[in-house]
C-alpha cells in the first residue's frame, strides 16, 4: 500500500522577515512561530494556511543557501516540502531510483524535524524538501 504524501509547507525566501510577516498579515494570515535554525543559517516564520504552512525564510548569513538564492533570484518561492513518515527509507528509495540527492542523510530542520533535499535537476528544476516531523 502506498502511503499518501502530504504537503508540509512552501518555503519562501525573503530579505526581511519582519516586513514579510507584516505583509502576509494584511492578507489575513497569522504567524504562529518564529525560529532561528542555526544549522540552516536561516530565521523562519511559520504561517498556517489551511492544512499546510507558508514558511518564510530570511538568511542569517549572506553565504547561506537562502542568502545565495536572494542574491541571484531576489526572493520568492524557494522550495516545496513534502512530509514523509520515514525520511531515511525514502532517501534510500529515491537514491535507488537514480534521483540525485543534496542530502543523503537527514539534518535538523525547523522544530527539530528531520529534513533532506532532493536536487532540483532530478525533479524538473524544483527544489524538494522531505520533512519527517518529530513524533
Amino acid at each position: 500500500m502506498d502511503i499518501q504524501l502530504k504537503l508540509d509547507h512552501l518555503g519562501i525566501a525573503v530579505a526581511n522577515l519582519d516586513e514579510a510577516i507584516r505583509v502576509y498579515k494584511t492578507l489575513g494570515l497569522s504567524c504562529s512561530q518564529v525560529e532561528t535554525v542555526l544549522e540552516q543559517k536561516v530565521r523562519t516564520a511559520t504561517l498556517p494556511l489551511g492544512e499546510t504552512n507558508l514558511e518564510l525564510l530570511e538568511p542569517t548569513e549572506a553565504n547561506s543557501p537562502i542568502g545565495k538564492f536572494l542574491a541571484t533570484r531576489g526572493g520568492g518561492i524557494h522550495h516545496l516540502a513534502l512530509q514523509v513518515e520515514n525520511i531515511e527509507e525514502k532517501l534510500l528509495e529515491l537514491k535507488s531510483l537514480g534521483l540525485r540527492l543534496i542530502d543523503e542523510t537527514p539534518r535538523i530542520g525547523l522544530g527539530g524535524s528531520h529534513v533532506a533535499f532532493i536536487h532540483p535537476q532530478s525533479i524538473f528544476n524544483t527544489l524538494i524538501e522531505l520533512v519527517q516531523r518529530r513524533s
